[in-house]
């Protein structure tokens, strides 16, 4: 079953930065790697080697395999990879196995450094999602069944939680981890040389910890390495307790989607305490008091009310106050939501306008596009090794691909690197809905015009129509308003 909202195809920032006709990808990739401090970085996540070629030169290798298809210069011609020595290959997959290394603490100081070049933006927020990375094998080791929210099935594969921050410019990937369900899991088929390395602990912690866990020691780490941000996002599918005492913990306000379960939350009403869960609260206090949302095409009725983030009944209560806000996409054919029509946020600011929580919230977007490009054009999981070690160098290796391109893209200048968009990122990596919004409506009715062959007075009415119905598809695709996404979080 399919989203019913069509996907935009915008260019990637891959594309927009490599696909220019005067660029050999080895000079801006070689000058993007001296520029940031790459092997500083190197030396700090002590990445090291004893003998042979350099770690940093098979680093830069390992980083660069990618985009060998571009056109290049030098020693990188279209077929590099073959040209190598066997030596050369070998020294590839050592360090693409090796237990030791710290792939983890190298994304997050490059993180810290592109975070670093754009520090004056005022609002930013941690995202957390994750995806799915099918695997196809009888033995595959590692991997395990887990459901797919995009297909909404169960596949074989790997899951990946990935923590980003973003901001009205960028979504830049901090760190990432490998979760392993108890669902047809496939056990390593070999020992780790050394069972106190950092691959081997790794692997112990993506089959122990649940994925709430691995979120809240993520945002630990983060936070101890001198990442910090504002908000926090995430979907339905992270809304937990445990989550929740944790934004708060950290001072990080909270936006999130909720299920519609049978989760209470408390409310007075005429001087009565009642418990009410999301459905009931729709039914009582929201359906038929819809209010318009100003700019956006959508509906709102927001309640400020109490939810106890005690995980069980033994423990001590833990009420706190939030702010549920109720949204449905404005359907003039309907003059009432039916039971799936609408979508539920959350935030820990009770005082938290209702725009701004949809302004904020739609900057989970980046995590979306740079899942989309880390499968398409960054090499996610796919080198070519059966090694645990391997999957974690690979989802890190995507990681320090993208923030190298962010930092290229930030030393040259957008309109260096793309003059045709006239300096707006139509990789949606920036977003927000105040002051570069404009610059998207630009390249949504550019996108809408292109499709009208000819224009005459009648079919004007056409072209505005179409204009509309683009920016309401492409609300609806940030906000996650389409009805298989919504009929999703009813089901749980």
């Amino acid at each position: 079953m399919n989203s019913a909202t069509k996907t935009l195809n915008l260019p990637s920032l891959t594309a927009d930065l490599l696909s220019q006709t005067n660029l050999k990808i080895d000079n801006t990739f070689s000058s993007t790697w001296k520029s940031i401090g790459f092997n500083i970085m190197l030396r700090q996540a002590k990445f090291s080697k004893r003998s042979g070629t350099p770690v940093g030169d098979i680093t830069y290798l390992l980083m660069l395999w990618v985009w060998l298809k571009v056109d290049s210069v030098a020693m990188f011609s279209r077929d590099a990879l073959l040209s190598f020595s066997a030596a050369k290959k070998d020294a590839l997959y050592d360090l693409l196995n090796r237990e030791d290394l710290d792939w983890r603490k190298l994304q997050l100081l490059t993180a810290k450094k592109v975070l670093k070049t754009n520090s004056k933006n005022k609002l930013s927020a941690f995202v957390i999602d994750d995806t799915v990375k099918t695997r196809r094998g009888k033995r595959m080791p590692g991997v395990s069944s887990h459901f797919d929210h995009l297909t909404a099935r169960c596949v074989m594969g790997q899951q990946i939680v990935t923590l980003g921050v973003a901001n009205d410019e960028q979504f830049v990937p901090v760190d990432n981890e490998i979760f392993i369900s108890q669902v047809k899991e496939q056990a390593l088929d070999y020992r780790f040389d050394d069972g106190r390395s950092i691959a081997a602990k790794r692997y112990q912690k993506s089959k122990q910890q649940t994925k709430p866990e691995m979120v809240c020691d993520m945002i630990a780490r983060a936070i101890r390495g001198g990442i910090h941000a504002d908000y926090f996002l995430a979907d339905a599918w992270f809304a937990t307790k445990h989550i929740l005492s944790m934004t708060i913990e950290h001072s990080l306000v909270a936006i999130v989607r909720m299920k519609k379960n049978k989760m209470k939350y408390r409310l007075v009403v005429d001087g009565e305490i009642k418990l009410l869960c999301a459905k009931a609260l729709y039914k009582a206090h929201v359906k038929g008091c819809w209010q318009t949302l100003n700019h956006v095409p959508y509906q709102s009725k927001s309640i400020v009310v109490e939810l106890n983030l005690a995980s069980s009944d033994k423990e001590t209560a833990q009420w706190v106050k939030v702010k549920l806000l109720f949204v449905r996409s404005v359907n003039e054919e309907k003059q009432q939501a039916s039971k799936h029509d609408w979508a539920l946020f959350l935030t820990t600011d009770s005082e938290l306008e209702d725009e701004k929580i949809l302004e904020v919230y739609a900057l989970r977007w980046g995590i979306e596009v740079y899942f989309k490009e880390a499968k398409q054009k960054l090499g996610f999981l796919k080198e070519q090794s059966r090694h645990y070690s391997a999957y974690i160098a690979s989802i890190h290796l995507t990681g320090l691909r993208f923030c190298l391109l962010l930092f290229a893209k930030q030393e040259q200048g957008s309109a260096r690197l793309s003059e045709v968009r006239n300096g707006f990122e139509e990789s949606l990596s920036c977003l927000n809905f105040a002051s570069k919004l404009w610059g998207l409506f630009k390249v949504l009715i550019a996108g809408a015009l292109n499709e009208m062959v000819s224009l005459t007075t009648v079919e004007k009415g056409d072209v505005l129509n179409k204009i509309e119905q683009t920016v309401v598809d492409f609300f609806t695709q940030v906000m996650q308003m389409d009805n298989f996404t919504l009929r999703q979080e009813a089901l749980e």
